[in-house]
């Protein structure tokens, strides 16, 4: 999920505002979200990680479910990598995207797609109940989840003993976010990440409620059913995807710092930091 800066708002009366609030925002967007908006070159360099993680973690013919799946850009390369997947969004729009998707790739027999929000896992009956492998989210659909260890309860329902879950969550700590605009004078939102709750966030003209989290604290809603595997920053030392044309005039440069986001990126201390981070979850 990537979005522009957070603005002032009033907070809706209700959990169902905030819902709708940020389903009409995707809806938005979904008829250009797959281009430079949504997977630009840094945007590509992150979800190029989720990709080889979740490859080297299961099987071929593996069953996964993509939890806020956008325009299917994942769902459709996980089938054409013989994954069987069923591929959700809280944004009709997008879920469209995404069987337009499949069906120009000849993959429905591998990828189906539903609306389905984070929210409503218990809309899918106990014929589900240990049904797949693993799951996966990519670029932080569960920081939309307005209730996360309820969506942790169902991922442990809902995922077979030893699965695994493999989640790109927007990270709190984003060093480069901060200097971007406490350089530019704007150090409210310099500090947005550290908000507790759900924050507005804009996004064309249409808000996005958002929570941001540590690893170790997104974590703590999965405990019960879940260990925890490990966890890596995404863009530390690479600049986050809305700084793009910064990534532009100088590539050759920014893929060294992206080479050392490779190679330090694991490492304590520096994985609490970044833009996202990558955790990986083990189903007890």
């Amino acid at each position: 999920m990537e979005t522009s800066s957070p603005h002032d708002l009033a907070l809706p009366v209700d959990d169902d505002a905030r819902l709708l609030d940020t389903q009409r925002a995707f809806d938005s967007v979904a008829a250009d979200y797959d281009g430079p908006r949504g997977n630009n070159e840094l945007i590509q360099r992150m979800r190029l990680t989720l990709w080889e993680t979740v490859q080297r973690l299961f099987p071929a013919g593996s069953q996964l479910m993509d939890l806020g799946c956008g325009t299917g850009l994942d769902a459709a390369e996980f089938a054409r990598r013989g994954f069987r997947v069923l591929a959700t969004d809280w944004s009709p729009r997008m879920v469209e995207r995404t069987r337009e998707r499949a069906a120009a790739g000849g993959l429905e027999s591998m990828l189906d797609a539903r609306h389905l929000g984070v929210q409503e896992l218990a809309k899918l009956d106990a014929s589900f109940d240990g049904a797949f492998d693993g799951m996966y989210s990519n670029f932080g659909p569960l920081n939309c989840a307005l209730d996360l260890p309820a969506v942790a309860a169902q991922c442990a329902r809902l995922v077979r003993p030893g699965g695994m879950l493999v989640f790109s969550v927007i990270g709190r700590i984003c060093p480069w976010e901060v200097v971007h605009y406490v350089r530019r004078g704007r150090f409210r939102r310099a500090m947005v990440r550290a908000a507790r709750g759900a924050t507005p966030v804009g996004m064309n003209r249409h808000t996005i409620w958002t929570r941001y989290y540590l690893p170790r604290e997104f974590y703590r809603a999965f405990a019960d059913g879940f260990a925890l595997e490990s966890y890596r920053a995404l863009s530390l030392f690479m600049p986050p995807p809305y700084l793009v044309e910064r990534y532009r005039r100088r590539p050759d440069g920014y893929e060294r710092l992206g080479r050392l986001d490779d190679r330090f990126g694991a490492l304590p201390l520096l994985r609490d930091m970044g833009d996202h981070f990558l955790i990986v979850l083990r189903r007890r």
